[in-house]
């Protein structure tokens, strides 16, 4: 084509001054809705007062056994542990709510190599979280282990962990912790 010819095109009209008049200009796609986030609920945040971090001592006594540091991950969907103490196996967990159980979930995995499942969720403002741990008493001695998590007036937060030997009859405290505020610019 000769530069005559595309400039003859490009001066044709497409249509006529009056249906372009009447043409209503293009109506914008509506705003989509925000999105809510996907684990904002209440149900999500009941193991909140867990978030921090921590030093930890026994209940009742003052020499510090260990540090924690427990974060929210993922969008406020998971909770992660890592618990670092003085002496023996470190470990963690993740606790997350399973909105399909309609229950909490934590998988603890430690430096021996255990793992134990834990499933629970909120009774009278604490947490309850209870699981099978594989020889916990010895080869062979598997029990239930039931911890409840509560926070306490001053800002600290309780776990104490109870141990079943036979299926829940009976249940001896096996550890009580208190996990208190690590103050600024502690590690």
């Amino acid at each position: 084509m000769t530069d005559r010819l595309l400039f003859a095109l490009a001066l044709l009209p497409f249509g006529s001054d009056a249906a372009l008049a009447q043409s209503p200009p293009p109506t914008p796609a509506p705003a989509a809705a925000p999105t809510p986030p996907a684990c904002a609920g209440p149900e999500y945040r009941a193991f909140d007062f867990w978030i921090g971090e921590w030093d930890v001592v026994p209940n009742g006594a003052t020499t510090q056994v260990a540090t924690s540091s427990i974060e929210a991950m993922f969008g406020g969907c998971a909770i992660r542990e890592t618990w670092r103490p003085f002496k023996g196996a470190g470990g963690g967990s993740f606790s997350h709510y399973d909105k399909e159980r309609g229950h909490w979930r934590q998988a603890w995995v430690d430096s021996s190599g255990a793992r134990v499942d834990f499933d629970g969720g909120p009774v009278d403002g604490k947490m309850v979280l209870t699981g099978l741990w594989a020889n916990v008493a010895g080869k062979g001695k598997d029990g239930l282990i039931r911890m409840t998590y509560s926070k306490q007036p001053d800002g600290a937060v309780r776990q104490h962990g109870e141990q079943s030997l036979d299926h829940g009859l009976n249940w001896t405290t096996s550890f009580d912790f208190i996990y208190r505020p690590r103050t600024a610019g502690e590690k």
